[in-house]
């Protein structure tokens, strides 16, 4: 059990601590609402270049990580569909230098030419890097327009294409900022050996005198039921070919998106699960397959991912995969093999709870769910699901009709 504290200040920002008092060290995390479910169609990829934007530097800090690395601190940042994060780690006795770069670049973003077209670069050649020049990048830049026709989540948090962030201005940039960068739409957690009132008091006064922003309230598409399956080939210079399957899934906080997590670990978490011990092991369909959720805050995907045996054809992989799918969606998993699962799961959750970044990280999270006390209540829920709702869970998510499918080639 994580306890907490939470309050809220004048201009909406939310704020979360928790107390340990066995470290030295203390992690601040923030979370911005803003992803690239938040993107126009026209111009996609712009909540991650703020990911790098952000590092740029503000109009008193002109670098971020000089003073935190001198007070000894760490910092890093990520961007997914849903939302950005940023977090860092520094000593306890220097914590309000965290909140003096932080609040600043919340509110005072240097916007320099040459910063831009800096950080511009870095993610057009992140995007050619790990994307268009590397075995399988584009994978999900096919995948995920081929399953979403109406939802945000059919381009990737890079961006459906280079030309839309060559082409970002600095208007438009500024305006992206001043939309999504503000208190009332960001999540402050910490967690160290601090009180609520040391930082309900940093809190007020390096974060309360910023401006509260516009009333966002985003309302994205809902993506139409899917009634046909659907089917993609490409030919790619890879050193296998490769199957990548998806299926339509609940959202992260639906009580049926954590039936497919413990399907997820049934099918393909470690050596003994299905789709290794059967289709790598025993059959020699696939040299490595992998099944995951993405989790993601709308209706998200189930995927599965398996790399080919040069002696095994497409249509021997795809009925490879159906066959184990349909096993699942058919006959209930066995005692022992539910229990395995649970056990993994409860000790991954336990696990979370150690480090005071996992901690910050995740109340933060959950906050953003609804409330951050959903993640003391996650083993509960998982313990609560019985073999039944595995089996009505996969029968409902893996039929045809809700299945798509790309075919990976080898030129």
């Amino acid at each position: 059990m994580i306890k907490f504290e939470r309050f809220e200040l004048s201009n909406g920002l939310k704020v979360i601590a928790h107390r340990d008092p066995t470290s030295p060290i203390v992690a601040m995390n923030i979370i911005y609402k803003v992803g690239s479910r938040d993107e126009s169609v026209r111009r996609t990829g712009f909540a991650h270049l703020f990911e790098h934007l952000m590092f740029g530097g503000s109009t008193n800090i002109p670098k971020f990580d000089i003073p935190l690395e001198k007070a000894g601190g760490e910092n890093n940042a990520f961007t997914n569909s849903d939302f950005t994060n940023y977090y860092l780690t520094i000593p306890k006795n220097n914590l309000e230098v965290a909140f003096w770069l932080e609040s600043d670049r919340m509110n005072n973003l240097a916007f320099s030419q040459t910063s831009l077209d800096v950080q511009r670069q870095v993610v057009i050649e992140e995007f050619k890097q790990n994307y268009l020049n590397q075995p399988y990048g584009d994978a999900y830049l096919l995948l995920k327009p081929l399953a979403y026709k109406k939802h945000p989540y059919r381009w990737n948090t890079i961006g459906k294409e280079i030309s839309h962030i060559e082409k970002a201005s600095m208007n438009y940039v500024k305006s992206f900022y001043k939309k999504y960068y503000n208190p009332n739409n960001a999540i402050i957690s910490i967690a160290g050996d601090i009180s609520i009132s040391e930082i309900e008091l940093l809190s007020k006064k390096w974060f309360e005198p910023i401006t509260v922003g516009e009333d966002i309230g985003n309302i994205y598409p809902i993506e139409p039921i899917q009634t046909k399956q659907r089917k993609k080939s490409v030919y790619r210079n890879v050193p296998q070919n490769a199957i990548y399957m998806a299926w339509h899934m609940p959202k992260r906080a639906d009580i049926e998106f954590y039936h497919c997590d413990l399907i997820s670990d049934i099918l393909s978490n470690g050596n003994s699960s299905r789709l290794f011990r059967k289709l790598v092991k025993e059959k020699s369909v696939f040299s490595e397959i992998n099944a995951f959720v993405t989790g993601d805050i709308d209706n998200g995907l189930f995927i599965i991912i398996g790399k080919l045996m040069d002696n095994k054809t497409m249509d021997m992989g795809v009925e490879a995969i159906n066959n184990e799918i349909n096993i699942l969606s058919n006959e209930l998993v066995s005692e022992y093999e539910h229990e395995k699962v649970m056990n993994k799961i409860e000790s991954n959750l336990i696990f979370s709870q150690i480090s005071v970044l996992s901690k910050a990280m995740n109340l933060g999270y959950y906050e953003l769910l609804g409330d951050a006390e959903k993640w003391n209540k996650e083993l509960e829920i998982y313990r609560s699901i019985q073999r039944t709702d595995i089996l009505n869970t996969a029968s409902k998510i893996f039929h045809a009709n809700n299945q798509n499918t790309l075919f990976y080639n080898r030129l």
